[in-house]
């Protein structure tokens, strides 16, 4: 499990000693070149603020990095299963094919046996591994300040449109509709928990959620309609370098809270909701009807629950932190599993002062100067 590793010192000692004892355990995710890589890789050792570690493959895939090709850190799983090893092989040799279960079939591969094999071992299926390579490749390329096309041949894709389609399946809109000068710039950012697709401008947080959230192509519509298609790809530097760093901080147990400064869009009561949220404090938990009551809206417990749910600041407006009146999870844009996920990173932080990266404090950060 992911937070049964050890700490981040000990990860990379065991990095630099090229310690066999975490083989299968921890693999590296290495942000200045993207790719991951097994411990014990020969490759030339990374910095240590280049390096993120994951529990499992499936988490550097969706993180968004590439396996590498010197110690090749799914290799383990190909030789248990010929299946893995012969699709691992042709994702490798065809480059942007659009795969699809006719393929695996015509390879005498059963499409069922696939799906279970990939999944058990990664954590996802093989179609989902093929797309969200190609669509790496098309981001990262437009990112960059290539064009449609050039960002078409990099993800493989067979024609523009395909490409188009695809991009906006994931991003809500065609490439085109994305300001090569915006302000605001749209830009992946990964954490132990997967891909999330950030919006920022050069002062503020407008949006971050986990890329493969169902609901963030409908999200990131309505932020061009907003913004009037002044939307562009690539990183806005200052608030995506605060964003990495509190939130890599945070997944490492060093951080509680968070001072981001966010633009919060939606109507007076929605954003009373979720300031309310950015009030609980990390570690605890509250219900929809105290939510209500805290707002002074006792009878309002399901546009709690509607507001609560259209939260378009994922971890920072800790929608998480609200169960059920049963105490049980309940529906969450991200996935139960990673509200699971989050609830238990945040139980080292009750009871425990804040640390603000820098100094440890008893209170808590007035959020008050955080929105906009």
């Amino acid at each position: 499990m992911l937070f049964d590793l050890p700490d981040t010192a000990t990860l990379y000692d065991a990095l630099l000693a090229r310690d066999p004892g975490y083989d299968g355990r921890a693999y590296v995710g290495v942000s200045s070149t993207g790719i991951f890589c097994r411990l014990t890789c020969p490759a030339r050792k990374p910095r240590p603020e280049n390096c993120t570690f994951y529990a499992t493959v499936a988490e550097c895939i969706q993180a968004g990095y590439r396996a590498c090709k010197r110690c090749h850190p799914m290799a383990p799983a190909a030789e248990a299963e010929p299946a893995i090893k012969t699709l691992l092989e042709a994702l490798t040799e065809r480059k942007g094919q659009r795969w699809s279960e006719p393929d695996i079939v015509r390879m005498g591969l059963d499409p069922s046996t696939v799906r279970r094999a990939f999944k058990r071992h990664f954590g996802m299926t093989f179609l989902e591994m093929a797309r969200l390579e190609r669509l790496r490749h098309g981001h990262v390329a437009l990112a960059s300040g290539g064009k449609v096309i050039e960002a078409q041949m990099d993800a493989g894709f067979e024609s523009p449109s395909a490409f188009r389609t695809a991009f906006a399946r994931l991003m809500g809109q065609p490439p085109k509709r994305f300001s090569a000068d915006g302000m605001i710039k749209a830009d992946y950012i990964d954490t132990p928990l997967g891909a999330m697709i950030a919006l920022c401008d050069e002062s503020h947080l407008h949006l971050l959620e986990f890329a493969d959230r169902k609901a963030l192509p409908a999200e990131l519509r309505r932020m061009h309609q907003i913004f009037k298609g002044r939307i562009g790809i690539g990183r806005q530097g200052r608030v995506m370098d605060l964003l990495e760093t509190e939130l890599d901080a945070y997944f490492r147990g060093r951080r509680s809270s968070f001072s981001v400064p966010m633009v919060l869009h939606g109507s007076d009561f929605t954003k009373a909701v979720w300031r309310a949220l950015v009030e609980i404090p990390a570690g605890q938990t509250r219900s929809y009807s105290m939510i209500a009551n805290q707002i002074g809206q006792r009878s309002a417990v399901r546009a709690v629950a509607r507001a609560n749910g259209a939260n378009q600041i994922a971890l920072l407006v800790p929608c998480h932190r609200v169960l059920g009146a049963d105490g049980s999870l309940t529906g969450y844009g991200g996935g139960l599993w990673r509200k699971q996920k989050l609830i238990e990173i945040e139980r080292q932080y009750a009871d425990v002062p804040v640390y603000d990266g820098l100094h440890q404090s008893s209170k808590r950060p007035s959020p008050s100067n955080r929105f906009r």
